[in-house]
């Protein structure tokens, strides 16, 4: 793996749903020519599987165990990424409603956070990584050398979700944006690693940003991170 100058960092990028998080994320990964792990696509995949051995969302135990049991594993591609679980690639399963619906009650539980986390953490070992989720900077990687807290207004989150659904949409503006409040009300107040801004991430509001400005703006963070720990070293 090839890196820009300088000593490669690990970057975590958290925020509320639909801040660009993903986006932002592959895109400075592919720029700083690091690794992108989208952790929301782990959590779907725990969700996808239990869903499919009909394992009910609500037993907590079971759906534990079933974490605690899956090899998940993340395999870059032209599209972001592909994931496999046990040897087979579930990425077509990951962004059904079904899914959707459920992937924030899955999340929720410790056992599946626990074992998320530690399958995230030996991803980031060998640096180079960048990450984003709900709890990167505060929980999974509290040593990652940049952190950006990513957000926007809950109007223009819906206004972003509305228009990538495009003529699928089944539902209103108004309903996306209370889906979305609800959403961080259940992120923020959940027990086991909440969304919350770590006190040395920098905050970017993306509301009205062109997103190449956000990307560069991290990676320019990045790129000056990585040259300081290099200085440091010599």
């Amino acid at each position: 793996m090839s890196h820009d100058s300088g000593h490669p960092i690990n970057i975590a990028i958290d925020g509320p749903a639909g801040a660009g998080k993903s986006t932002v994320a592959r895109l400075v990964a592919s720029a700083l020519r690091y690794v992108y792990v989208d952790t929301g696509a782990m959590y779907r995949a725990v969700t996808a599987i239990a869903l499919e051995r009909g394992i009910p969302v609500l037993d907590e135990i079971s759906i534990g165990r079933l974490a605690e049991e899956l090899d998940i594993r993340l395999q870059p591609d032209e599209d972001g990424q592909r994931v496999w679980t046990d040897g087979r690639d579930v990425t077509s399963m990951l962004r059904t409603h079904e899914v959707n619906r459920n992937v924030s009650q899955v999340s929720s539980y410790e056992a599946v956070r626990l074992r998320m986390a530690e399958l995230q953490r030996r991803m980031a070992k060998e640096k180079g990584v960048v990450m984003d989720g709900r709890d990167i900077g505060t929980h999974v990687l509290p040593d990652a050398e940049l952190k950006i807290f990513l957000t926007a207004t809950p109007r223009e989150r819906a206004l972003r979700r509305f228009r990538e659904l495009g003529d699928d949409a089944d539902i209103t503006l108004e309903q996306l944006e209370h889906d979305i409040a609800e959403r961080d009300r259940m992120d923020r107040e959940r027990a086991i690693a909440p969304l919350l801004q770590a006190p040395d991430a920098k905050l970017v509001d993306s509301t009205g940003l062109a997103i190449e400005r956000i990307v560069d703006d991290i990676a320019r963070w990045a790129r000056a991170a990585s040259r300081t720990i290099s200085a440091g070293e010599k």
